[in-house]
């Protein structure tokens, strides 16, 4: 290959025995058998054993260039867990290209189990360890072929700029001061968003990139509290359901293209906001967690049961789980209450007698309930011997959410989840408007640039809780990956659209100039989603945090422990972009 290595670390096998080779890489392991040491040299493609028959004075780590001839392993030290593990070189030659000349501060193997703050600081030997690299590689891989396939499917990739203004898109900006306009300043585009619009309304048909977007917000385990990066696409003269067609498409072939485990079949469910909600307790569902949530209010409106009476019910029936030890049901109830619930009742089916159409029921709750209501709730539920029916009754606003979390909880506890598949839906008919629980007023709930469903006379029409617009999520295994919608391209609804949350049109003028503007020059119906890509590779990884699927992350405290960023700056480079630094109070 060139001077540094004729194979690497990982390609040697048996039909090269006899061959003299130079590998490079860095030491990994070295034992010593008196008289003969053995070391593992290591680079991005495996391991090879090298025989040492003279000392060398190495330390783990250094990167050395070996060259030597190959030979096969005798049957007792054959190594089955590497791919070269039946062969070795023998070396004949060493040069150490460089030593390690400081302590390091972990064990390269080990560096998952290191503190954060370590791994963060030395990222680059913690990139070392395979199991961390290889989460780097696979996304490469991943990235690659959402390349390939978007371009197969007819979209141009074009690049979206990085430097941009300023706008109200839900996030906190990164801003970026000029130095050549005194007191003005850049933001870091938070999604391409208004560019991906622009672009239809400049004629292209199918544009995508590669993403990269910047929010300032906080850290969670699956968002970044910086940068992350989006499949960002957008189709001219498309619907919601071209749309769909074309995520179901890419993300089923990455998926099974870089998984081995079942991956939902195209087409993926379709499931309303409102139904979604009701029978998950959550907009990202767990399609996998196999427990319905019933509403149950009808049933008990008639029931003189005070904690249930004019307030929402529901129920979740979790079969044989009446077999489960009492400390099923305390950790049950503890967690309900710990989520803010005053109690989590629950009745069981002791004895069920289909024939005779009866069946014994115990539970606090069942003395309030006739031998008809008994006999209405086995029938609709329907109920059979070792079901348990759990029901959670709370505010509108909350019941739903405080269902979803039961829901998930009984499926942990009980070890409901499928875990080797992926299931993926997509969520629709999202309310196009919410109320603001600080100020009463209304507000968006979703994408502000989104269609209404029934165009402008939805807007003009109905109330404004009742207006679905056209956005969709798409959601895999309870995480959602991606939002998306139908954009709204005319200018006249967009104003009346933002009017019933607040704005002006000055306000849309001055907030989206350019889109506004754009929008008056023939705009094509257009629509589109984004992905995320770093959640995709948590899927595919089974990582739980978002920072072991990047290269170079932030800790969730918004620090790049590498780099040492965020740093101070000298007080030419503040004079330069015209900001003067106020002291703390």
């Amino acid at each position: 290959m060139n001077e540094y290595r004729t194979h690497t670390c990982g390609a040697l096998r048996e039909d090269h025995v006899g061959q003299t080779v130079r590998l490079s890489g860095w030491v990994d392991t070295i034992r010593d058998h008196g008289g003969v040491t053995f070391l593992d040299l290591r680079d991005q493609y495996g391991i090879t054993q090298i025989v040492l028959h003279e000392e060398y004075k190495l330390s783990k780590e250094s990167v050395i260039t070996v060259s030597g001839a190959v030979k096969k392993r005798d049957a007792e030290t054959v190594n089955l867990k590497i791919a070269t593990g039946t062969v070795e070189v023998h070396a004949e030659t060493i040069v150490i290209q460089s030593k390690v000349i400081r302590q390091l501060p972990f064990e390269i193997s080990e560096s998952k189990k290191t503190r954060e703050e370590v791994r963060f600081s030395y990222r680059f030997l913690d990139l070392r360890n395979h199991e961390v690299q290889k989460n780097i590689l696979l996304r490469a891989q991943v990235i690659s072929f959402l390349r390939a396939k978007m371009t197969e499917l007819g979209f141009t990739e074009i690049q979206t700029p990085i430097l941009t203004s300023s706008s109200p898109e839900g996030a906190r900006d990164y801003l970026v001061p000029s130095r050549k306009h005194h007191g003005k300043f850049y933001a870091l585009p938070q999604a391409p968003q208004i560019f991906k619009q622009l672009l239809m309304v400049s004629g292209f048909d199918r544009y995508f990139q590669i993403a990269p977007c910047f929010r300032d917000e906080d850290a969670r385990a699956d968002r970044s509290p910086g940068e992350f990066y989006q499949l960002d696409f957008e189709m001219a003269f498309a619907g919601q359901e071209d749309v769909l067609q074309v995520a179901e498409t890419v993300l089923h072939d990455t998926f099974t293209t870089f998984s081995g485990k079942t991956v939902s079949s195209i087409p993926f469910r379709r499931i309303s906001y409102a139904e979604s909600m009701l029978r998950y307790g959550t907009d990202k569902p767990d399609l996998r967690n196999p427990l319905i949530i019933t509403d149950m209010t009808g049933f008990f409106a008639d029931v003189d049961f005070a904690p249930f009476k004019n307030i929402p019910v529901r129920g979740i029936v979790v079969a044989e789980a009446a077999k489960q030890p009492k400390s099923f049901f305390e950790k049950m109830l503890a967690f309900a209450v710990e989520i803010g619930m005053k109690g989590l009742g629950y009745i069981s089916v002791l004895e069920d007698d289909a024939q005779a159409g009866t069946c014994v029921l115990k539970g606090p709750i069942v003395k309030f309930l006739s031998d008809e209501k008994q006999a209405v709730l086995r029938k609709d539920l329907p109920l059979k011997e070792n079901d348990v029916v759990f029901f959670i009754a709370d505010r509108p606003k909350e019941v739903d959410t405080l269902a979803g979390q039961i829901r998930t909880a009984l499926s942990r506890q009980l070890n409901l989840i499928n875990k080797d598949s992926f299931e993926f839906c997509f969520i629709v008919n999202y309310p196009m408007y919410g109320i603001n629980e600080e100020t009463g007023s209304v507000e968006f709930t979703h994408n502000p640039f989104s269609m209404p469903q029934g165009g402008i006379e939805s807007l003009a029409a109905n109330n404004p809780l009742d207006i679905l617009a056209w956005q969709y999520d798409v959601v895999c295994n309870g995480c959602e990956l991606s939002s998306g919608a139908v954009r709204n391209h005319l200018p006249e609804v967009m104003v009346k659209a933002f009017e019933i949350a607040g704005y002006t049109q000055a306000d849309i003028e001055k907030k989206f100039p350019a889109l506004y503007r754009a929008f008056h020059y023939g705009a094509p119906p257009h629509a589109g989603m984004a992905p995320g890509i770093d959640r995709i590779l948590m899927l595919l990884t089974e990582e739980d945090n978002i920072r072991e699927v990047t290269a170079f992350p932030m800790n969730s405290n918004a620090q790049d422990l590498l780099m040492e960023a965020p740093c101070e700056v000298s007080e030419q480079q503040l004079r330069e972009v015209h900001i003067r630094l106020r002291q703390k109070n």
